[in-house]
């Protein structure tokens, strides 16, 4: 039985993985700031605090054998692209990184699993909708577009670093627009699929949602089961990554909201409005992962809609009855 960390085990995909990492049969403890939102995912120890704190830190990595680092301040592109939030982005993340790292590393921490992001790519590569480039070795140069996507990628060198330096075992995945129950849904760091579902889910038959920009941008969005399917994958591999873990179904925004209004059985009307894009487009390269580990995502995004839209779709009716 392994002992195993999961930083972040209070939001979304921590959460899915704490029940995955459950049902293999290890010992798990999650660390967050809260608690789960939606659920109460089975960990056998849960402990509310902050990793940015050292002492918290510290006290965290004992007696562990892997971390899953998944602790980050984000959100979805209202949260992430607006330039509000950059001081605390760059901040916060940066400090969970670098107390988990070090504080692991003292205390002989086996292997450290790092959650990236796709925002680290180079906004050059994702200007047209149509052909955008997220191969993992279009990395450099960087220019990632927000400051999310900076602090991920300085973190992705602070954890080969280690590696490096102390022969700390490092895996690394970039993750492309992860989705599905029990996710946020409101409040401003929804992402694109939650958000598109809770706008369908809210309206009337015959009315309009909000789209921000043309909704010509475009992306890929993956499931979180095949999210979690990836992780463990990698964990288990003997590749360092970084590896792309997303979807390469790549659909327009104004898609993602007809394919929601399809799934609703609704009839809407989109209305554009300006609000934060982040890049025109962006789409999981997925060559090297099925190289490398022999496996790629497959599950449909129509699938996986279905799935969100039903779970969200409840969550507004739910908040409609306490209004």
């Amino acid at each position: 039985m392994k002992r195993i960390l999961v930083n972040g085990g209070g939001g979304f995909i921590g959460g899915h993985l704490i029940k995955r990492l459950k049902a293999e049969g290890n010992w798990v403890r999650g660390v967050d700031l809260k608690r789960h939102d939606f659920a109460a995912p089975p960990a056998d120890e849960f402990i509310v605090a902050d990793l940015r704190d050292q002492n918290v830190a510290r006290a965290a990595v004992q007696g562990i054998d892997e971390i899953y680092q998944l602790a980050a301040d984000m959100g979805g592109a209202g949260y992430l692209f607006t330039g509000a939030h950059d001081a605390a982005v760059l901040h916060n993340s940066a400090t969970i990184n670098l107390n988990t790292l070090e504080f692991g590393h003292q205390a002989g921490v086996k292997k450290f699993f790092y959650s990236s992001s796709a925002c680290m790519y180079p906004e050059y590569n994702q200007t047209d909708p149509d052909n955008p480039k997220c191969s993992e070795d279009s990395a450099y140069p960087a220019a990632p577009d927000s400051e999310y996507g900076w602090e991920k990628l300085f973190s992705e060198r602070l954890y080969l670093a280690y590696a490096r330096n102390y022969g700390t075992q490092v895996r690394i995945a970039r993750f492309h627009n992860i989705f599905g129950p029990e996710g946020t849904w409101t409040g401003g760091k929804e992402k694109a699929p939650a958000a598109m579902c809770r706008k369908v889910a809210e309206a009337p038959d015959g009315a309009s949602i909000e789209v921000w920009g043309d909704g010509l941008q475009t992306r890929s969005f993956l499931y979180i089961d095949e999210c979690v399917e990836g992780v463990r994958r990698l964990m288990e591999s003997d590749f360092t990554g970084p590896v792309n873990i997303g979807s390469e179904e790549m659909v327009t925004i104004n898609r993602l909201a007809e394919m929601a209004m399809d799934i609703a059985g609704k009839k809407l009307t989109l209305r554009h409005i300006e609000g934060p894009l982040g890049v025109r487009g962006r789409n999981s390269d997925n060559r090297l992962i099925q190289s490398r580990l022999g496996w790629a995502p497959h599950y449909p995004l129509r699938a996986g809609l279905e799935r969100t839209y039903a779970w969200i779709a409840a969550q507004v009716a739910h908040s409609a009855t306490l209004a």
